[in-house]
């Protein structure tokens, strides 16, 4: 089934949505619409939001952005908007004296001949109806199920342990694997917060932590967003690498396009000589 879902990547994707989204940037609109479009450029995992240019409070105009080479099978959320796959023009996005280089897109598609697609991370705020949008529109082909379980999760690293639980919350979500979200309180190495934030749109802003001597290992959401509250405070863990069993049996991750890209943009890397 995954392999099906990939195949669509290499095309260009689009759909309406009838919900009402809003764009703002420094207290001005930027656009207003409920005639937005959803749309995944070939090789994009998520997509932008395009929205038609009379629904736009503000100016396209000609850009002298250069493009950035869009490399790797798969584009995931990190790699720049202005790494586009479709043929069209990059345009500048002008709201009063501010200028938003490379925020805009002109498909060359007769279907979206009459919308501009908008870069996700260019402006402040974008609204679905009178709700905050996190990190890009959500898919709605993509799922995340929380499940409180009761089965018993056991976490190494390099031979420690990392922490053990008979009460985590997993999270089933399209195309990554199985997580496990722990209580603090079942987490016996010691976390050290990094700088390191990151954004999901279905669960909300993670803070991340060292522990055992690698960076990044284990992450937070303080206050997940609805459909997944429950993981509010709990740690888990990028246990791609780890030596994990669950009741006792050892668990072999299931390969996925969308786990080698979240490890391969998370890494793991050692802190410190392990001894």
């Amino acid at each position: 089934m995954q392999g099906w879902m990939f195949d669509g990547l290499p095309l260009l994707r689009y759909e309406p949505t009838e919900m009402r989204i809003r764009v703002r940037a420094g207290g001005t609109e930027i656009a207003d619409t409920t005639r937005a479009m959803l749309v995944w450029e070939p090789r994009r995992i998520v997509p932008s939001y395009a929205v038609p240019l009379a629904d736009l409070r503000c100016e396209p105009a000609e850009s002298t952005v250069e493009p950035v080479p869009a490399r790797g099978r798969l584009l995931d959320p990190g790699i720049p908007f202005v790494a586009h796959t479709s043929p069209g023009t990059t345009v500048d996005v002008v709201a009063g004296d501010t200028r938003f280089a490379g925020a805009g897109f002109r498909l060359e598609d007769e279907a979206l001949a009459e919308y501009v697609v908008l870069d996700f991370w260019a402006f402040d705020e974008w609204l679905g109806e009178d709700e905050v949008l996190v990190a890009h529109p959500r898919d709605p082909y993509h799922r995340v199920d929380v499940r409180q379980s009761s089965r018993t999760v056991r976490l190494e690293v390099d031979g420690v342990l990392l922490a053990e639980s008979s009460r985590p919350v997993l999270v089933f979500e399209t195309n990554l694997p199985m997580r496990y979200y722990l209580p603090r309180a079942d987490v016996v190495a010691e976390l050290v917060p990094s700088d390191r934030s990151s954004a999901c749109a279905y669960k909300g802003h993670a803070t991340y932590f060292s522990a055992a001597g690698y960076t990044d290992l284990a992450w937070s959401y303080a206050e997940p967003l609805d459909g997944a509250t429950q993981l509010a405070g709990l740690i888990a863990f990028l246990d791609d690498k780890l030596t994990v069993s669950v009741d006792g049996r050892h668990r072999e991750q299931r390969p996925s396009p969308g786990a080698v890209i979240f490890r391969d943009r998370l890494g793991l890397k050692q802190t410190q000589q392990q001894s």
